[in-house]
């Protein structure tokens, strides 16, 4: 069996989801198959995955952060650090390494508290970013 993904949004469609699932999950677990079911909040929109890069592109381009140009990627860690109160240890070759930073597993609600803290932050350090369209949110 094929992994199946539902959106429930609705009460009445999402009982027809999960009952649709089952007719077909039922076969393979009367067969002897195993299967694993997950119910969990929306991960991030490919709108807002877009949003963020942009935002963070506008970030990188036009802040000095203590003296040093940071990357996109570089901001994301800052960024994601101060949203998910992440811990900081050595690492294993000096330096140091921030735990827990992926942005990937975020929720809707926890991409969109991120980037309103980097909006927030960009007001507070002159950033223009770019103009944005109605679907891009």
């Amino acid at each position: 069996m094929d992994r199946v993904t539902l959106s429930l949004f609705e009460p009445v469609q999402a009982h027809k989801a999960i009952m649709h699932a089952w007719s077909h999950a039922k076969n393979a677990v009367m067969a002897g198959h195993r299967l694993t079911l997950e119910i969990r909040p929306e991960k991030r929109s490919d709108a807002q995955n877009r949003r963020l890069w942009s935002m963070l592109s506008d970030i990188s381009e036009q802040v000095d952060w203590h003296g040093h140009r940071l990357t996109a990627a570089e901001w994301k860690d800052v960024f994601t650090a101060a949203i998910k109160r992440t811990k900081v240890v050595p690492g294993l070759d000096g330096g140091f390494v921030v735990c827990g930073q992926s942005t990937s597993q975020m929720t809707k609600r926890e991409m969109s508290e991120l980037q309103q803290l980097m909006e927030a932050f960009g007001a507070e350090h002159e950033v223009a970013f770019r103009a944005y369209g109605e679907g891009d949110q």
